[in-house]
């Protein structure tokens, strides 16, 4: 729990932003917790599932990596709320989150992993 100059919790500190705003900031927190559970989901879905999907190692592996993808995300969307929420408190820029790209390679990466493993099981 980060605190300010006066002792206060960073949640008290500043200026009360427009409730709009914060709860713009929630339904953002709240997309980041239903991506994190949808690859959450689709690791599950893969793990129980997709038994003729490519090679078992290669469906562990993606298994793995959807789920510690998952849990980037779940674990960094608390995170990134509570920046942007100081952030607006103290009249400050919205900090850039390296989460987006981050994530837009990831899209990229797992649509060709799973292309590929459509490709060998049809095969």
């Amino acid at each position: 729990m980060s605190v300010d100059d006066r002792g206060q919790p960073w949640w008290k500190a500043g200026k009360r932003p427009d409730y709009r705003f914060s709860l713009a900031n929630e339904r953002t927190f709240l997309a980041w917790i239903r991506t994190a559970l949808a690859l959450m989901a689709g690791a599950t879905a893969i793990h129980q599932f997709a038994h003729n999907l490519g090679p078992w190692q290669l469906r562990l592996t993606l298994v793995l990596v959807l789920f510690a993808m998952g849990a980037l995300l779940g674990g960094s969307a608390y995170r990134r709320w509570a920046k942007a929420e100081r952030a607006m408190r103290h009249d400050q820029d919205l900090p850039l989150s390296l989460l987006l790209p981050l994530l837009s390679v990831f899209a990229v990466v797992l649509a060709a992993m799973l292309a590929a493993l459509i490709y060998m099981a049809d095969r």
